[in-house]
């Protein structure tokens, strides 16, 4: 955990931030990722509020779609819902 903003919502939380593998770690291994992406690629994370942390991962729960559709910031807030909770947690304390 650090005190960075996060890097979704924009806020700076008591708690810090989380780092969040933009391809999960659990699809490390699997060959579908592995031709398509390099070890830095793998390694990629942003610094997530544990709000946004945990959003994501309620709202996108498969993982192997989380590290081929939404792997990139850009990518996670042009998802509908991620972007609507974005969108509400912008405006919490």
């Amino acid at each position: 955990m650090t005190d960075r903003a996060c890097q979704l919502c924009g806020r700076i939380t008591k708690r810090g931030t989380t780092q969040h593998h933009l391809i999960p770690r659990t699809c490390h291994g699997n060959k579908w990722f592995k031709k398509r992406f390099t070890r830095e690629d793998m390694r990629m994370t942003v610094a997530l509020c544990r709000a946004c942390h945990n959003a994501i991962h309620e709202l996108i729960p498969d993982e192997k779609e989380l590290g081929r559709e939404f792997n990139t910031l850009e990518k996670l807030c042009a998802h509908a819902e991620v972007g609507k909770f974005v969108s509400w947690v912008r405006k919490q304390k």
